[in-house]
This record gives structure tokens, C-alpha cells and sequence, in this order.
């Protein structure tokens, strides 16, 4: 027996899923002088959707928030998720990118790398590993958990090997899913502690209400380190709550020497501070054994629910968890952690929205299917393969191989707007929403999302709110002075918008009722027409456009990729329904755009 050392998730795991990664950096501050008195292994406080969150809605430079954090804890080791050749982003990147990024985290303060590949695929993991042993720091391998035909306790354990003979001074089993049943854990735990020497940890999220005994089974068999979650923002999506493991433990050869008293002091904090991010709470929460049968996280479950909320089609839920095990099989089992977890989840979305599967086919997934993630665990389907690269060659090399040095050219794209390599990285990682923040901070106009609605003329607290939004480019100034009741399902904010008053924009928006009643508008009262012809290009779900591939007077063939819309973080190319010459074109990059409008105009 030995003691047992916990990693704490809450400033990173913990609030991810359960408010959306929305806790910031001022709410975590207050409280670090406590957590750095309790005597952690690690706390995680970084990667997964730390960058997205910061950048994206908190408008939080996310390296400053390491660095902070870092003064903050200065006796506990800091520890972050990283997806390997992925690094946080949702592409592969190449190797002088993944070798900068380790330096820069390294730098500005992290002390252990949880390094993962979403197919388990160890090539993906050898430069960030070797990065990480290139700055001294601690290097955790992971084994992403999950079940099928194709992978096995044996194949874990092989995986576990390669890992350690990298060079990684611990193996983590990263159970993002809640899979892990106590039986199993014990067994996967044993195997592996009689096959490697360096310590095993274990990660397992409490969606399916097994990740306690999951825990004890796995010290039980030779873990030595368990990832918990402060009780406030513990269970559900999350994990087991760390002062229940440390009770548990108390008075055995496993005691955690965790002071009980001092953790409640913190767990109290934090229920305090998790009241503040109430809008971000998921009605999916609690315990949800679905996981059991559809192997769906639970974070990922939350999304998921978002999303068909945001398509107007949460009735059709069942139908989507139902298709994802499908899509899953026909992409050969991967597991569903980030990447592959949006991959196959937007993938059966779309799948049932369009009422026919592989309709419309992501280009994640054709770069999937291409080899461009790396080695599927299992043999993928060949028609939808066929379906959705053609003939082209599947890739058999190390993704990353094929790639070429990009920090050049990532500091010549970004210019001066990047003050160092690790501003460089931020647009690397998410270039457009990377190159807003950095504009708008040097424009001092970052300004985060709200996190109570603003009160309504009349109500307790109501005040006139200005600010600027800069939008494609294009600054715009608001001027808010309330909102609808608070008891509508839905809030209209009342404003002027670069001085245009609120009577105007209510008279333009009649105007466009008008028109949209009188069938001279499309969906949703947008000017563009509705879709009636052949030669109509038109969305099949609600989206954003990123690229238009063609101009008027452009010659296409059926089939010819004319644009690349963004729905669910996921690009698609919209292809010409038929061979023609583009007579029109309604969209431009960076519009919203609804199912059924018409987007491009092909005319024969």
C-alpha cells in the first residue's frame, strides 16, 4: 500500500463540463492561496477548451492566465491536457509548431503534459513527448478509454509500453466517457502495473455514477494517482468529488494526508462562484447512463443538446445518439474524445437533419478518412470512404510527416499584431477568432460576454450599456438600455446601433416581416430568395460562411465545391447541385445563413 496523491480538475475539467468552460480567471485567483496550501499532486488549470473559452467568450488572453495562475500557485506543480500533433487545436500541426508550443507553456509555467491522441495513434505523441522531456518537465502518457470490437486490455497495455519507452514518466487512463466499470478498472489497472514501472493514474468522469468504485478498485490494483473534482463542482459530466475520495481513504494504507477541513473551506467557495455561471449550466446534468449504451461523454451530450436546440430540432435527440454508435462503426471505432468526439457527433447530425445519411459530409471527416488524424483503431466503412474522398490515395505515414515548418509563416501572416511567440500561437491555434482577439485587444475593445441579462428599462438595476463590437473588420457602437420581461422564454435587448434608435431598427424589422410574409424575402426575413430551382445552392443546416470557391461567370461541374459553411465548430463544402455557369451569388464570408435560402444561383 501507498499513499494516494490526487490532481484536482477544477480550474479546468471540472467547470468545462458542467458550465461550459465559462469559470474566469478573477473567480479562480481569490482561492488559489487555499488549493496551494492543500498539498495536491497537481492541479490542472489549462488546454482542452481553456483556449476557445478564453479567447471566445471570457476575451482572456489564455497565457496570461497561466501566468497568473503561476504566481498564484507557486508550491503546486501545474498541469494541462494536450492533444498531442494536435496540440488545442482541432488539426494536426507540424512539428516546429508543436515543439514551440511545449516551450511556451513550459515557459510561462506548466509543470506536467497529459499528452493524448484521439485514435491512440503513439506517432502523434512522440514530438510533443519528446518536447516535453527537451524542457524538463513531466511528460504523461494517456490512454484514451473506450470499447468495441477492435480495442482490448491487451492493446492498451502495448499502447502503455510505447508510451513509457518514449520516454513519458506516467501513464494516465483518460475514461472521458464514464466507460470504465469496476470489474474492468481492476483488471486494466493490474495488467498494466505489472507492465510498466512508472506510476498509473487514473481520469474517469461520474456521467454514468461508477467513477467512485472505479477509483477504489483501480488503488486496489496498483493506481497511485486519481483526478478528482472540488464536491461543487463534482459528479454529473464531471468527476468524483475529492473530499468524498479523501474520506473514503482516511485511516488506510491508501490516506491521502489531505486535510478534510480545509477542502470544504474551498468546496464552499466554489459553490459561491458557480452561482455567478447559472446560465451556463446544461440541462443535461446529473447522473446519465446513456453513456453506458451509446458511448457518448457526457460533456459531449451537452453539445450535442446545444446544438439541435440551435437547429430548432431538440426533439430529434434520441434519433442523433442513436446514429452516433453508427457513424463510429463506419469511421472504424474511434474513440470519442476531441477531436473525434465533434467529428462523429456533427457527423451524425447532419445525418439525421438531412434525412439522409452522408448527404452532406464534413470536411473533418474527409481528412479523417484520408489518413490526416492518423491510424483508425478498426477498419472503416468502404462505401463512405468512397463517398467521401473518391479514389484519392489514403495516407499511410505519420500525418505530420507531410507537413511543412509553418511558424515563418504563421509570424508573417499575423505580423505586428503578435507581440511574441506566444501571441503567435494563439492565432495558430484558432486563426480567425485568434486574429479578432489580438486586434480588438490592441484596440482595447475585448469585452467579455455577460454573465447576468442586462435588466430591463424599469427594472431594479437598469442602466444604459455602451460598447463597441468589431465585427468582420467593421466596428459597430451599441448602446443597450434593457431588455424583454425576464419570464420570456425569449429577451429582446432594446438599443441603438451606431446611433440608429430603437424605433428605426423595431421599423426595419417590420419592414422585413413585410417582406417575408409577402414571399419576397427568404427564411428568417433575409433578403436572399428562396431556393425553387435546380441550379439553387442552398445550406442544409443553419451555419457561417467561411470561404466562397467561386465568382460569377465561374464554369462548375455537379458535385464542384462552390462554398465552405461552419455549423458546430465543423466545416462542409456545399457542392453545385448541377454543371452550369454561376449566375449569382447572395453570400459573402462571414454570413449567416439559413436551410433553403439561396446562396449561389447555377444557371445551365
Amino acid at each position: 500500500m501507498s499513499r494516494v496523491e490526487i490532481t484536482d480538475v477544477i480550474l479546468r475539467d471540472a467547470h468545462q463540463s458542467l458550465i461550459a468552460t465559462r469559470m474566469r480567471t478573477e473567480d479562480m485567483l481569490p482561492i488559489c492561496p487555499q488549493l496551494d496550501r492543500i498539498g495536491f499532486w497537481s492541479l490542472e488549470v489549462w488546454g482542452g477548451a481553456t483556449f476557445d473559452a478564453c479567447i471566445r467568450y471570457l476575451r482572456e488572453d489564455p497565457w496570461e492566465r497561466l501566468r497568473k495562475l503561476r504566481e498564484a500557485l507557486p508550491e503546486t506543480r501545474l498541469q494541462m491536457l494536450l492533444r498531442g500533433q494536435n496540440l488545442l487545436g482541432y488539426r494536426h500541426y507540424s512539428d516546429d509548431v508543436v515543439r514551440a508550443f511545449v516551450q511556451q507553456a513550459a515557459d510561462n509555467g506548466m509543470d506536467v503534459f497529459r499528452i493524448f491522441d484521439a485514435l491512440n495513434d503513439v506517432r502523434n505523441l512522440e514530438t510533443a513527448i519528446a518536447a516535453v522531456k527537451a524542457n524538463d518537465k513531466h511528460a504523461q502518457g494517456t490512454i484514451c478509454y473506450t470499447t468495441s470490437p477492435v480495442h482490448s486490455i491487451k492493446q492498451f497495455v502495448e499502447l502503455a509500453r510505447q508510451q513509457e519507452n518514449l520516454g513519458c514518466d506516467s501513464i494516465v487512463i483518460k475514461d472521458m466517457a464514464g466507460l470504465l466499470t469496476p470489474m474492468l478498472t481492476a483488471e486494466l489497472v493490474s495488467e498494466l502495473h505489472n507492465a510498466v514501472s512508472v506510476p498509473i493514474h487514473l481520469h474517469c468522469h461520474a456521467t454514468a455514477g461508477t467513477a467512485e468504485m472505479c477509483q477504489l478498485m483501480a488503488i486496489e490494483n496498483g493506481c497511485t494517482h486519481i483526478d478528482t473534482a472540488i464536491s461543487s463542482f463534482a459528479g454529473g459530466a464531471s468527476h468524483p468529488p475529492t473530499e468524498s475520495m479523501v474520506v473514503a481513504l482516511q485511516n488506510t494504507g491508501y490516506d491521502t494526508g489531505l486535510d478534510l477541513k480545509a477542502l470544504q473551506e474551498i468546496g464552499f467557495y466554489f459553490r459561491e462562484i458557480r452561482k455567478k455561471y447559472h446560465q451556463f449550466e446544461s440541462d443535461m446534468t446529473g447522473l446519465d447512463t446513456r453513456v453506458s449504451v451509446y458511448q457518448v461523454p457526457g460533456g459531449m451530450i451537452s453539445n450535442l443538446y446545444t446544438q439541435l436546440r440551435e437547429q430548432g430540432a431538440l426533439n430529434r435527440m434520441e434519433e442523433v445518439l442513436q446514429e452516433i454508435p453508427r457513424v463510429r462503426e463506419d469511421l472504424g471505432y474511434p474513440p470519442l474524445v476531441t477531436p473525434t468526439s465533434q467529428i462523429v457527433g456533427a457527423q451524425a447530425v447532419l445525418n439525421v437533419l438531412t434525412g439522409q445519411r452522408y448527404k452532406t459530409i464534413t470536411n473533418e471527416v474527409k481528412l479523417y478518412l484520408q489518413g490526416r488524424y492518423g491510424q483508425t483503431p478498426g477498419k472503416v466503412n468502404f462505401i463512405v470512404r468512397q463517398q467521401a474522398i473518391g479514389n484519392e490515395d489514403v495516407i499511410e505515414v505519420r500525418p505530420a510527416d507531410l507537413l511543412k515548418d509553418e511558424m515563418d509563416r504563421l509570424h508573417g501572416e499575423i505580423g505586428a499584431l503578435a507581440g511574441n511567440d506566444a501571441d503567435v500561437l494563439t492565432y495558430a491555434m484558432f486563426p480567425d477568432l485568434g486574429r479578432d482577439f489580438l486586434e480588438q485587444r490592441k484596440a482595447g475593445t475585448l469585452i467579455p460576454e455577460p454573465l447576468e441579462p442586462i435588466p430591463a428599462a424599469g427594472e431594479a438595476g437598469a442602466r444604459p450599456t455602451e460598447f463597441n463590437v468589431t465585427l468582420h473588420g467593421e466596428t459597430h457602437h451599441i448602446y443597450i438600455t434593457g431588455t424583454g420581461h425576464p419570464t420570456r422564454q425569449e429577451r429582446p435587448f432594446y438599443m441603438t446601433v451606431d446611433g440608429i434608435p430603437e424605433e428605426v431598427l423595431v421599423d426595419v424589422l417590420s419592414e422585413l416581416e413585410d417582406d417575408d410574409a409577402s414571399g419576397d424575402a427568404g427564411p428568417g426575413g433575409s433578403k436572399r430568395p428562396r431556393a425553387t430551382g435546380p441550379g439553387d445552392v442552398t445550406s442544409s443546416m443553419p451555419g457561417t460562411i467561411i470561404d466562397v470557391l467561386v465568382e460569377v461567370g465561374s464554369e462548375v461541374n455537379a458535385g464542384d465545391p462552390v462554398l465552405v459553411t461552419e455549423a458546430m465548430k465543423m466545416e462542409t463544402e456545399i457542392q453545385a447541385p448541377i454543371a452550369g455557369t454561376v449566375s449569382a451569388i447572395h453570400v459573402a464570408k462571414g454570413d449567416s445563413v439559413n436551410p433553403d435560402e439561396t446562396l449561389v444561383e447555377i444557371s445551365t
